[in-house]
């Protein structure tokens, strides 16, 4: 059976392609032979699972690894501290079966003991009795056990796991000041940071504030259920994992790892790609992503080559090949997609700073404990650079926009202006963009010419994209380009039945500014090996000549709009 890409679940080495976690999983041991206890939070399908199973393989010569999977555990063991506590037992004690450890006499009794309370109809077993007997078994283990925890969010809304995880710090703290014999190191994997934890409480809980977990009074009360975001009630309380470590390892895919997985899949597959090259497109539209550089290359493997359009895998393996799979994975849905617009719902503020970074183009400066930014780097929508968030990939990017610009066109008329007239846009099966800048101009002045700077600067790129959007929609594709995107000037890149344009939309900040801009436009179109570029100029000055012109610089020529 042939290896494929995989976008389902766990990763597996013999039958799907994969990057080399090697270097991850050196840097995840060092952290365990340290004694460290730290959280692998990262967003929907950043392999955080694949991540675990492999290290648990990696550790095992050293180390007896436990590994439970919370996700295993329904509801209703987690309803109180008994049958969390016999449910843990059980599993422990099922994972080291699974394990096939060979026990000495005085580590076979201490788990038959615990064995037998797991299986008495009667019993029962407090947290403090199971921390008892799975200490025993960390002291009697021939070697350091290592205690690994996936789809721990499973756990997050329950008092139990709140009680659990203050065990667990008491006996690190132990470990570290009377030198307790407890577990090695602990690993628990899920989307939030433990650390974010908050528990929502009633005032009559209010005891509960002085928890072992250092834990502070926020605002006010209601169920005992925890949150990782903003608390409406008037009373929380925060409840750090705080003895846990930073878990810095980048998880993200690097041109250099992709191109590892695409040459083993080229010693398959035979298809001639440009190996650096396509690494290097995956790269700079995912942003090393895992889901999505796996689904784009599924894409290209599975959907694309046959297709009409590219028939063998020889072409599907292109530019034009590729940037048809991000066509295609940006119309589908899938449950990364769906998360992310789930979380949207969930956390409007999160929705409007997103819109502001986009629409707007204002720059956002990262404030650590801002709610809505924490949330926007956790959940993957955002990344910290130099201080400023911005959107994590040029796919999330075109999705976002798709999304707002398809609520804001709902209210707009130029979405339908275009659609009315999409067809002479398109000649030769290509897209005319001077034609389209032409009766972008017209329309926007018929519409909005009374309006005024504040208008121009804050609208008019959104309505652009709106007008652009349902061109373009179902053969092209466009995205901002991060480096060029301020208050002041955006660029669109459009890809278009397999070919790029450069439209720079830009705010009139007078005639030294705007030759600037067509410098730059100039050396940027070098980038995109491209020789004519196109500019939209939102000017509020009077004296303006509106209208579209051609400027040539240097060996380029420009095509300027002006409204």
């Amino acid at each position: 059976m042939r290896k494929r890409f995989n976008v389902t679940g766990l990763c597996v080495p013999r039958k799907h392609y994969m990057v080399n976690l090697e270097g991850r999983l050196a840097q995840a041991k060092e952290m365990v032979e340290e004694g460290a206890y730290f959280t692998i939070h990262r967003a929907r399908q950043y392999g955080k699972t694949t991540l675990l199973y492999a290290l648990e393989e990696y550790l095992k010569p050293d180390y007896l690894v436990v590994s439970i999977d919370f996700q295993k555990l329904d509801a209703m063991k987690f309803k109180n501290e008994n049958s969390f506590s016999l449910s843990f037992a059980d599993c422990f004690l099922r994972e080291l079966d699974r394990n096939q450890e060979s026990y000495g006499s005085e580590l076979s009794h201490e788990t038959e003991n615990l064995q037998n309370i797991c299986q008495s109809r009667d019993s029962s077993c407090s947290l403090y009795e199971l921390f008892a007997n799975l200490n025993h078994i960390c002291k009697l283990s021939a070697r350091p056990v290592v205690l690994m925890i996936d789809e721990v969010d499973s756990a997050s809304n329950n008092q139990v796991f709140l009680d659990f995880l203050a065990q667990l710090r008491g006996y690190y703290l132990e470990r570290e000041a009377r030198g307790t014999v407890t577990f090695q190191s602990v690993i628990l994997a899920g989307l939030y940071d433990i650390k974010s934890l908050k528990a929502k409480i009633r005032p009559e809980d209010a005891r509960k504030t002085n928890s072992p977990w250092n834990t502070h009074v926020g605002n006010e009360p209601s169920e005992n259920v925890f949150s990782f975001g903003d608390c409406p009630w008037n009373q929380m309380v925060q409840a750090p994992f705080d003895i846990a470590a930073d878990f810095d390892v980048d998880m993200s895919f690097s041109a250099a790892d992709i191109a590892g997985m695409l040459e083993e899949y080229e010693g398959d597959a035979h298809t001639g790609m440009d190996i650096a090259g396509m690494a290097d497109l995956l790269r700079s539209y995912t942003s090393g992503y895992p889901f999505l550089v796996s689904c784009l290359c599924k894409l290209m493997d599975e959907e694309i080559a046959g297709s009409e359009s590219f028939p063998t895998k020889e072409t599907a393996w292109t530019k034009d090949g590729f940037l048809a799979a991000v066509r295609m994975l940006l119309t589908e849905e899938n449950t990364l997609f769906e998360s992310m617009d789930n979380k949207l719902i969930d956390y409007p503020e999160l929705k409007q700073m997103l819109k502001g970074l986009l629409l707007l183009g204002k720059p956002i400066e990262n404030i650590p404990g801002n709610e809505s930014m924490r949330m926007a780097v956790m959940f993957g929508f955002a990344t910290v650079q130099n201080g400023f968030l911005h959107v994590s990939n040029r796919i999330f990017e075109t999705r976002l926009y798709n999304g707002f610009l398809a609520e804001e066109s709902l209210n707009s008329d130029m979405p339908q202006i275009a659609l009315a007239e999409r067809n002479q846009f398109i000649r030769d099966g290509q897209l005319d963009v001077e034609l389209l800048l032409r009766k972008f101009v017209d329309h926007y002045r018929e519409l909005f010419g009374d309006y005024g700077e504040k208008f121009l600067e804050e609208d008019g790129r959104r309505l652009f994209l709106l007008y652009v959007r349902p061109v373009i929609n179902g053969k092209g594709n466009y995205y901002i380009e991060a480096r060029t995107r301020n208050h002041r000037r955006t660029d669109v890149i459009i890809d278009f039945q397999g070919r790029q344009t450069v439209t720079r939309l830009k705010i009139w900040r007078g005639n030294e500014y705007h030759l600037r801009g067509e410098e730059q436009l100039s050396e940027y179109l070098d980038y995109y090996q491209l020789k004519k570029g196109y500019m939209v100029s939102f000017n509020f000055n009077k004296k303006k000549q509106v209208g579209v012109h051609e400027i040539a610089v240097g060996d380029k020529i420009l095509v300027e709009a002006v409204v």
